[in-house]
């Protein structure tokens, strides 16, 4: 360690910015990514009203990453707000 530069908090705030900053976003990405999985010929043309992906297992994917990312929001929310 350095006295002028403090190299495990320089760590750990690259580590929070790769995760927060992009992080975040991609979980977000791939979260929509996932309401456009197809579900296949036959299920596409039964139900042509739906309004969004026509594969359940894209549709449970995409909840997963939504609700990772707002719970990301929320902890953020209340670390800004308990100020610690």
């Amino acid at each position: 360690m350095s006295e002028w530069v403090n190299l495990h908090a320089l760590w750990q705030i690259l580590v929070a910015g790769l995760i927060c900053g992009a992080g975040l976003p991609t979980i977000f990405v791939l979260g929509l990514r996932a309401l456009a999985m197809p579900a296949g010929e036959r299920a596409a043309a039964q139900d042509s009203d739906r309004l969004v992906g026509g594969s359940r297992v894209g549709v449970v994917l995409a909840g997963l990453c939504f609700a990772v990312v707002t719970a990301g929001i929320v902890w953020g929310i209340y670390f800004i707000v308990a100020g610690t």
